[in-house]
């Protein structure tokens, strides 16, 4: 594995936001589309969809959301269905019936139709592809084509699984087949979170997920000592990533049965530099260590003695990450809590061919069937 500066270059996801690329689209084999003038959004009683993530409902109606992996899933009757939007920055698989038949590139404010199916019942499926930590994507529910109707929201899956984590967990980068990604649209044209190793798990296991990841943040140093006085901890109660002081406020229906906590790669992966809070190696690890206990104890009062934590760790070569990691783990299960597992990933068939040296989709693949296998031994009563 490459070491520390290949493993993201996109350390803090500013800018890149705001510089997106309009036009290119990795656009499936579909049934006719087309735009139409912008519609008001459904009121909450005729909504006819289900939210898969963190998300924030306006007073206007609107639902708004930062975090990648965001989904909203409907049912309906009739030809088509209308997607009402208002985001010129992210971009957004469309899935009718399991299968997606578009992606939308940064659509601005319309409602984005698909048109032409058989005149029967569907599914309708809309997932945010890329980060956007910094701006505020906007929702505005389905519309039935002329003719049809929506139907009760799909009801919400029993089991539950949260993601948290970097650039790994977010699918940085993931769909790119060259390392180099300035020449082909740039990280956020090939990156789906969809695709990520987290959600490639939980499809298969039939379960709804939150994927509360943020690129090149760490327990308490981001990558290369880059924002310094924050960490991922500094946003994980938010819905909105951009809005100081915002807290996101927990659905009672959501208790994950499992929390899988990747972060250390930024962390460790790059030397310290002067000035940064700590002097040696030593020192950052001992303030990991006392940040992650009290990151694990705020989990567990959340969700409760139940709910099962799992601290993974990958290989960061030259580095303290993996042992720390499992020494916390020991810790935990020496102090009682029995509910924290270890799970180390790592392959030899890992390019890391995604942008900046993170995992292609072949590695999510492959990251993916491991973290069942780690899943499959865990005492989980869903």
């Amino acid at each position: 594995m490459r070491t520390a500066p290949q493993l993201s270059r996109r350390a803090l996801l500013t800018a890149a936001a705001a510089s997106v690329t309009a036009g290119v689209s990795a656009t499936a084999a579909a049934p006719a589309q087309a735009s139409a003038a912008h519609r008001p959004p459904p009121s909450a009683a005729s909504a006819g969809f289900r939210t898969v993530g963190r998300v924030k409902r306006a007073a206007d109606g609107w639902v708004q959301y930062t975090w990648p992996g965001i989904a909203f899933e409907g049912r309906f009757r009739g030809t088509g269905v209308g997607i009402v939007l208002d985001d010129s920055v992210n971009d957004y698989d469309v899935q009718i019936d399991g299968t997606t038949v578009s992606t939308l590139v940064t659509p601005g404010r319309t409602t984005s139709w698909v048109e032409d199916l058989a005149d029967t019942e569907h599914t309708v499926r809309l997932v945010k592809r890329t980060e956007s930590p910094w701006a505020v994507g906007r929702f505005g529910g389905f519309v039935p084509a002329r003719g049809g109707r929506l139907l009760t929201a799909p009801a919400a899956r029993r089991r539950q699984i949260e993601f948290i984590g970097d650039s790994f967990t977010a699918g940085y980068g993931n769909v790119s087949v060259t390392r180099d990604c300035s020449a082909n649209g740039g990280v956020d044209r090939n990156s789906n979170a969809d695709l990520a190793f987290g959600a490639l798990t939980a499809r298969k296991l039939d379960a709804d997920h939150q994927q509360n990841a943020f690129s090149g943040r760490g327990m308490v140093r981001n990558y290369n000592g880059g924002d310094p006085g924050t960490d991922y901890r500094t946003y994980y109660d938010r819905a909105l990533l951009n809005v100081t002081g915002d807290v996101w406020r927990r659905p009672r229906a959501w208790r994950p049965q499992v929390v899988v906590i990747g972060l250390g790669i930024n962390d460790f992966s790059t030397p310290l530099r002067p000035g940064e809070p700590w002097a040696a190696q030593s020192e950052l690890i001992a303030a990991y260590a006392s940040a992650y206990h009290g990151f694990l104890d705020k989990l567990r009062a959340r969700y409760g003695r139940a709910t099962f934590l799992v601290v993974s760790a990958t290989a960061v070569a030259g580095t303290a990450f993996a042992d720390t990691a499992r020494g916390i783990v020991r810790d935990r299960n020496a102090q009682g809590d029995g509910r924290v597992g270890f799970w180390y990933y790592d392959d030899p068939g890992l390019d890391r061919l995604g942008c900046d040296w993170h995992p292609s989709l072949r590695d999510h693949r492959i990251i993916s069937g491991l973290l069942d296998r780690y899943l499959a031994t865990l005492p989980l009563d869903w």
